[in-house]
């Protein structure tokens, strides 16, 4: 099952892209096979997937902006 992580500062600081990779390397059981992150200002959000039905590259799901 996929996992989704993310920060919003209601103080408009800046989400860390660290922060963001921590989130999803904490829930890579979630999904192995696939991962991204986003960080635009003070939101920041990540995700993992696992490859259940395509395990080649075309079954890959990037982060849209």
């Amino acid at each position: 099952m996929c996992g989704i992580a993310g920060v919003l500062s209601l103080r408009g600081e800046p989400a860390s892209a660290v922060l963001i990779k921590r989130m999803t390397d904490a829930i890579a059981h979630r999904g192995p096979d696939g991962e991204g992150q986003y960080v635009s200002g003070s939101v920041g959000l990540g995700h993992r997937r696992p490859a259940i039905i395509d395990l080649t590259e075309a079954g890959h799901l990037e982060m849209q902006a």
